[in-house]
């Protein structure tokens, strides 16, 4: 169980924010799955990560608008959570203060699922457990581990699943 107090922050190259990196799988050099808690202190760009699947999601704050070219999306605590392309990186702007958001990324082709914890979790090959109320990834290798459903009084939580 890694925690996201335990984990250093890493500011950002434009300034806009910093994230704490909970796990970059298989090795953060190459990672294909990587998850972490990010704060957004201003408005500006999400970077662009071709070839990557993004999942994000708002944790705490009043949200932002992600806006892709023409279209956008805003987001609050609670909303489903939104899966795009990474190379698209849209603007985003802040809709009344810093937030704490959820980011899962995978690599295009890794057949990953980012899903509501709302009963046990679904087979796979390497699963976790994200839990906002405690800002932390519980992470198992081994696809013989049972999960349970999260614990009781956790609030919401997501399962991300690695099938392939």
């Amino acid at each position: 169980m890694v925690a996201a107090h335990d984990v250093a922050p890493q500011r950002w190259k434009n300034g806009g924010g910093f994230t704490r990196e909970l796990l970059a799988w298989p090795v953060a050099d190459d990672w294909q799955l990587r998850i972490s808690v990010a704060d957004i202190e201003a408005d500006g760009p999400f970077s662009a990560f071709p070839g990557i699947v993004r999942h994000f999601a708002v944790l705490q704050g009043d949200g932002v608008e992600l806006r892709f070219g023409g279209r956008a999306c805003r987001l609050g605590p609670g909303d489903p959570m939104l899966r795009f392309d990474g190379a698209e990186a849209p603007a985003c702007r802040l809709l009344g203060g810093p937030t704490r958001d959820l980011n899962v990324m995978h690599r295009a082709g890794l057949d990953v699922q980012v899903l509501e914890a709302e009963g046990p979790c679904p087979a796979g090959r390497w699963r976790g457990l994200f839990t906002p109320s405690t800002m932390s990834l519980g992470w198992a290798d081994d696809p013989q581990d049972e999960w349970a459903a999260p614990p009781p009084g956790a609030g919401r939580a997501w399962w991300i699943v690695v099938r392939s």
